[in-house]
């Protein structure tokens, strides 16, 4: 492999790692005290696979290849979080003394590449298998929501 792609996977995945544990680690609305649970989480997924359909209007089989991209997210997600029940306290944990613990870091860090490395192949071949399950129209209407930056689960 050529080198400076190389650089770029690694790089890809360092950002990926870093943008998904601050994804993991964060607070937002209904879970400030710790992760989500896993009947918010389910019920955040109905809504957005609501949505999503709606928009869309998908038909049976492409509601059922959505389903499947929705539950491998949550499965990556949850791998991700890992079995801790405050993953922010990991993070804490890191600078609770005087040095900094970058052997923690870097084992942290690790865990949450291996979670990205299995999963992510699954997560992308369903993608794949959602968008190209749907027609010209709907796959332009996806294109446009990347394009205003909106994602599924939003209000309005």
């Amino acid at each position: 492999m050529k080198p400076w792609i190389q650089r770029s996977l690694i790089a890809l995945t360092g950002v990926t790692i870093a943008v998904g544990g601050l994804t993991a680690c964060g607070t937002r609305g209904h879970h400030e005290h710790g992760p989500m649970s896993a009947e918010r989480m389910t019920e955040m997924r109905g809504k957005v696979v609501e949505r999503v359909t709606k928009k869309l209007d998908l038909n049976a089989e492409q509601q059922q290849k959505l389903g499947v991209l929705a539950d491998k997210l949550q499965a990556q997600r949850t791998a991700f979080i890992g079995q801790t029940t405050d993953p922010r306290a990991e993070v804490r944990q890191l600078v609770a003394s005087e040095k900094f613990d970058r052997a923690r870091a870097l084992s942290l860090l690790d865990e949450k590449t291996r979670v990205v490395q299995v999963s992510s192949p699954e997560v992308i071949n369903a993608l794949a298998d959602f968008y190209d399950s749907l027609n010209p129209t709907q796959q332009a209407e996806v294109r446009e929501m990347m394009n205003k930056r909106q994602g599924w689960g939003r209000r309005g």
